[in-house]
């Protein structure tokens, strides 16, 4: 067996990092001494810890508050994860998640939500439904006047939601 020269061997340096061919996830950062006075928005995921007064929007994008960011804005996104502060209303088209030391005063609507011990929640929960293209019942619901469908009771809806919250 032949062993390379010299000079056939690698023509990279080896001090070279190699490239991954993974992508890069695409996230924008705030740092823990920037604040933010006004709308934010864009198509990636968003890292906030520093402070935000506005709105922030990432449709179907993460949006995680960490433990020393803070924000007083509604926020529209696919997933938030809050172990800061945030006062505001917080809209998901996928899930909320609240860790322990995370504390959120405002409404929520949104289609999953997590909520650990020792989390603070204060506000109105909306939990709806995984929306199907194709599920009839959905396009039925959607077709019929509110007036004909049956009143549900308040007593109903706040049982799902504390449901919901419990995790159940």
């Amino acid at each position: 067996m032949s062993h390379p020269s010299h000079s056939q061997k690698s023509q990279f340096p080896s001090n070279l990092p190699l490239k991954t061919t993974s992508a890069p996830v695409e996230q924008t950062t705030i740092g823990g001494s920037v604040v933010i006075i006004g709308e934010v928005s864009g198509s990636e995921s968003f890292y906030v810890d520093g402070r935000i007064e506005g709105t922030v929007n990432f449709a179907d994008n993460l949006v995680t508050i960490a433990r020393n960011g803070s924000v007083d804005a509604n926020i529209s996104a696919g997933e938030v994860v809050i172990l800061g502060k945030v006062q505001g209303n917080v809209e998901c088209s996928d899930r909320l998640d609240i860790r322990c030391e995370g504390s959120l005063t405002g409404d929520v609507v949104t289609q999953r939500i997590s909520v650990e011990d020792g989390a603070v929640l204060k506000g109105g929960v909306q939990v709806q439904a995984v929306e199907h293209k194709n599920d009839k019942s959905h396009r039925q619901a959607q077709a019929t006047p509110a007036s004909a469908q049956p009143a549900r009771s308040a007593a109903t809806e706040q049982s799902k939601a504390a449901a919901a919250v419990a995790g159940t």
